[in-house]
């Protein structure tokens, strides 16, 4: 099986402990959503398995071979953050160019592509974008490397709601064409909850959940109603958290509702990841 896998990474920066035990696989042809809150550690993962910061404790092996140091298993990787590694004043094209003389399975004609459909004008130069120019100029490098592993950290940052629109159309288009592995590390959750098909969550550098997106739906579900009903409702269940406005009241529940027991006065709907990622990461 051609898959990235992380085992038992501890990252420590002095007195701070970074990632604790952290025990994943990314498998090829899948799409993850690595959720977290500032802090968790999603990062610091992300720059360990690329090989840019040296754990503690723990090893990453990229298809069967280590990746320290490993400049083969390492090639197979592309990780996008917001770190800048060219040049300010090289011009977009030069970077292009000097991409695919490091990923030689970057695509020129799928570069331009991508850069006339969000408007980027190649001449210009990083340090004359925008927020929202700076990651998209990262997100069509990345999108047209072709490696087999797509780490994508934070690559909404700056974008407006048509860009992102853009974004996510063009990566499962591509997706859809030629599955790859892409992690996506984002805080609009909302957004990418339709998008990604597995679900990590850290939570103080340890990871709390993982798993399908649907199954990890179906651990829970939501009730609404007045407060009164839904007191009475959730007693004796395990309750993640409750959110009240004026006298109603929306409860999350972890488990399954039983339908012959609700009352007629509450609603029950799906749990939603945002919702359920908050009530997860909560303090």
């Amino acid at each position: 099986m051609m898959a990235i896998e992380i085992k038992d990474i501890t990252k420590d920066f002095r007195k701070i402990r970074a990632l604790e035990n952290v025990n994943l696989t990314f498998e090829e042809g899948r799409i993850y959503g690595l959720l977290g809150r500032n802090g968790a550690g999603k990062s610091t993962l992300l720059k360990i398995i690329s090989n840019r910061l040296f754990t503690s404790d723990g090893s990453v092996i990229i298809d069967g071979e280590p990746a320290k140091e490993n400049d083969h298993a390492l090639r197979k990787i592309y990780l996008m953050n917001e770190s800048n590694l060219y040049p300010q004043k090289m011009k977009i094209k030069d970077i292009f160019k000097w991409t695919q003389e490091f990923y030689p399975g970057f695509d020129m004609e799928y570069a331009k592509k991508l850069s006339d459909a969000f408007g980027l004008k190649l001449n210009k130069t990083p340090r004359s974008l925008s927020t929202g120019y700076t990651s998209i100029y990262k997100i069509i490098i990345a999108l047209s490397v072709n490696t087999p592993y797509v780490f994508l950290d934070e690559p909404v940052l700056g974008l407006d709601a048509n860009h992102r629109d853009l974004f996510y159309r063009f990566l499962i288009e591509k997706y859809a064409e030629n599955p790859f592995c892409c992690v996506i590390s984002t805080h609009i959750i909302e957004e990418v909850s339709s998008v990604i098909e597995d679900v990590i969550i850290i939570k103080d550098g340890k990871v709390i959940r993982n798993q399908s997106r649907d199954s990890l739906l179906k651990t829970g579900y939501t009730v609404s109603g007045s407060a009164a009903a839904i007191d009475k409702y959730i007693e004796g269940k395990e309750v993640i958290g409750c959110d009240s406005i004026g006298g109603l009241k929306t409860a999350y529940i972890l488990g399954s509702p039983d339908k012959a027991s609700l009352p007629d006065n509450i609603e029950v709907t799906a749990m939603d990841l945002q919702k359920l990622f908050v009530q997860l990461t909560n303090s």
